[in-house]
């Protein structure tokens, strides 16, 4: 199979676009995000976009002036106005000031750590992450992105799709990504879970994507028919977590995520 950065017209990225240079700003940002390094060099991007070094290196610079993207050296990496672009869209969901709003003052919840998440195809999307428990805070970071299959909120959220859609993303031999000796391996294993989340109403992560560590997590009903699709998670350690505990966990969870779907009660 060709890789799709060769088989670009050389008109390039964004050619038929209405704004090709805001589509090309993106996939450069894009780019940078998805870097393994974090970094990439004016080739890089060039290659990347399909489009000769002069037009990239003039985009680069228009980025750099919006602080958008930082040059160092060579390479470029993403800017620090992205933070505070990404931190003035958070402030602004109801949903996310709801959640620490409830955590602060949840009688279980407020001693522990929990996060919202939006579900992105195969993935989740960290939004949000109230920290009441200092000694779990190896788990995601706000922005970070998590395969649904290795984390109890992704599958709360793919839980609550249509089985012709889960099929279609996960096959039985679909082969998942795997962070630790209990995480799921396959399709089938994914998808028989999904039948046990539906009857309990939570789903249940034990030590699938970190060692020593489990979580709990439920999906919030959808505000309206365009509504995001978000769950919440509470993490633990294994070392001192019972069920009676768990209990108490979703029962809050639960609450939090009946006031988040239905904000006038």
């Amino acid at each position: 199979m060709a890789d799709s950065r060769t088989s670009r017209t050389s008109e390039g990225l964004g050619s038929a676009s209405p704004a090709p240079a805001v589509t090309r700003a993106a996939a450069v940002m894009e780019a940078l995000a998805t870097s393994a390094t974090g970094r990439l060099t004016l080739s890089d991007l060039a290659r990347e976009l399909g489009i000769p070094k002069s037009s990239t290196s003039n985009l680069l610079l228009a980025l750099e002036e919006a602080r958008l993207i930082n040059r160092q050296g060579a390479e470029f990496t993403l800017g620090r106005k992205l933070v505070e672009l990404g931190a003035a869209y958070l402030s602004r969901l109801d949903e996310v000031q709801e959640f620490y709003r409830y955590c602060e003052q949840a009688p279980t919840l407020s001693g522990e750590t929990v996060r919202i998440a939006m579900l992105d195809g195969t993935n989740v999307i960290y939004l949000a992450r109230y920290e009441g428990h200092p000694a779990v805070r190896l788990t995601s970071n706000i922005g970070d992105k998590m395969p649904v299959s290795l984390c109890a909120v992704g599958k709360a959220l793919v839980a609550r799709l249509h089985d012709h859609d889960i099929e279609s993303m996960f096959p039985d031999d679909a082969a998942l990504p795997v962070l630790t000796p209990k995480s799921l391996r396959t399709g089938a294993e994914l998808k028989f879970q999904l039948n046990t989340i539906r009857a309990q109403g939570y789903a249940f992560e034990d030590e699938e994507s970190t060692t020593g560590v489990v979580c709990l997590a439920v999906s919030v009903p959808t505000r309206g028919a365009h509504g995001p699709s978000l769950g919440l998670s509470v993490t633990a350690l294994k070392a001192t977590y019972s069920p009676e505990q768990g209990s108490l966990m979703v029962k809050e969870l639960k609450e939090l995520a009946r006031s988040l779907g239905n904000p006038m009660g």
